[in-house]
């Protein structure tokens, strides 16, 4: 079994910054795709920002040049979010995953809300 915990959301003004991070424990033994998906009010789940096992990144157009995922090569089992100049549209339930022998692992999300 694998386990996702999320941390760092909150409440942050528009133009702040929060950083989220993502750990991940169990039966985790390389380094796998990770990435943030975030679900509006009344919205699907989209992709925020993933990053393949190779370190390449991907980039929801909405995010790009604002957001920068990144992980802790040396412990595999961290991603991190980095989140600047938000805007109010960023609000959502941020969520992180992990895609191992091509099943999908989520955490259970953290709210990010921005105050205009």
């Amino acid at each position: 079994q694998v386990q996702l915990v999320e941390s760092g959301g909150g409440l942050a003004q528009a133009g702040g910054s929060l950083r989220l991070s993502c750990a991940a424990s169990g039966n985790i033994f390389s380094i796998h795709p990770m990435g943030w998906y975030r679900q509006a009010p009344g919205k699907q789940r989209e992709l925020v920002a993933s990053m393949a096992s190779s370190g390449s990144t991907n980039y929801a157009d909405s995010v790009k040049g604002r957001f920068a995922i990144s992980r802790d090569s040396a412990r595999r089992t961290m991603v991190y979010l980095q989140m600047d100049s938000l805007k109010p549209d960023d609000i959502a339930v941020y969520y992180c995953n992990m895609i191992i022998l091509g099943r999908d692992y989520w955490g259970q999300g953290i709210q990010v809300t921005v105050s205009s």
